[in-house]
């Protein structure tokens, strides 16, 4: 009976794998494609609208002449730094609104109305504060990291099974026994929705602050060349973003992997 309910052949379970591996990038990689016969065969304008070669040549000579890559380390070190400082905080305060209903009644109401004012429209305000150097920028992501990660840190730890709770402290456990064994846990897989919303703010928010007076990072690269209307290099700045957003969703997949193991071996 076990070999007749197993239908797919062992032998063929490899293929299946790497047919999903590959399933993704099915539609860009047609896309992209397509783009590039549109263009070869003056369907699209290449004034306009390069093709994914010539894009992919200019990425080429501009890392060369060492462009690229002191831009996109910049914009990688405003994005971390931004990224560690909202998370930081924004976890601070949902684990403390969540564990203290004091803290709750003290921050919750103030964070909310501040979570609901468009983090962008804060640029004047960073400018005259900040000026418009690193920290300006810095400070933008991390405003815009803050509130997905401070929402779902608070949300996991409200959302505990109150049993759950209950029953660790009917085996004696201490307060910290309690939140490190039951409540962390079981609060982590919607901490982790958070870091992973939080990533697609953090380029989002990067691309806007590195586009007001700035002289350096990706976004400055893809201002700088539209002001030339140097297609090329807008395109392959808007590229590079979507590589980063996707590398970035691909690091949070792996970290939910890692840290929700435990998910994975109880349910089998």
């Amino acid at each position: 009976m076990d070999n007749a309910t197993n239908l797919t052949p062992p032998r063929q379970q490899p293929r299946i794998y790497q047919f999903k591996q590959l399933l993704p990038w099915l539609i860009p990689i047609a896309l992209i494609l397509l783009w590039q016969v549109a263009g070869s065969l003056n369907w699209l304008s290449t004034t306009l609208l390069p093709t994914p070669w010539s894009v992919f040549q200019d990425g080429v000579s501009l890392w060369r002449a060492g462009e690229l890559p002191k831009n996109l380390g910049i914009s990688l070190y405003r994005a971390l730094m931004g990224f560690a400082l909202g998370a930081s905080i924004g976890f601070f305060f949902g684990m403390l609104n969540g564990l203290s209903k004091t803290a709750r009644g003290l921050f919750d109401s103030t964070i909310q109305m501040l979570r609901n004012i468009p983090h962008l429209s804060l640029i004047p305000v960073v400018i005259i504060l900040f000026g418009i150097g690193e920290t300006a920028k810095i400070s933008l992501v991390t405003v815009g990291v803050m509130f997905p990660i401070y929402i779902n840190t608070f949300h996991g730890i409200t959302s505990v099974d109150p049993e759950l709770i209950e029953m660790g402290q009917a085996y004696g456990l201490s307060p910290k026994a309690l939140l490190t064994k039951i409540v962390f846990p079981g609060a982590l897989p919607t901490i982790l929705v958070g870091v992973r919303y939080a990533l697609g703010v953090m380029w989002t928010t990067l691309i806007v602050a590195e586009t007001i007076s700035s002289n350096s990072g990706i976004g400055y690269m893809a201002t700088n060349a539209q002001e030339f209307m140097n297609m090329k290099t807008v395109l392959l700045c808007i590229v590079i973003y979507a590589l980063l957003g996707k590398a970035s969703d691909l690091i949070a997949k792996l970290l939910e992997a890692i840290c929700l193991d435990w998910q994975v071996k109880r349910s089998r």
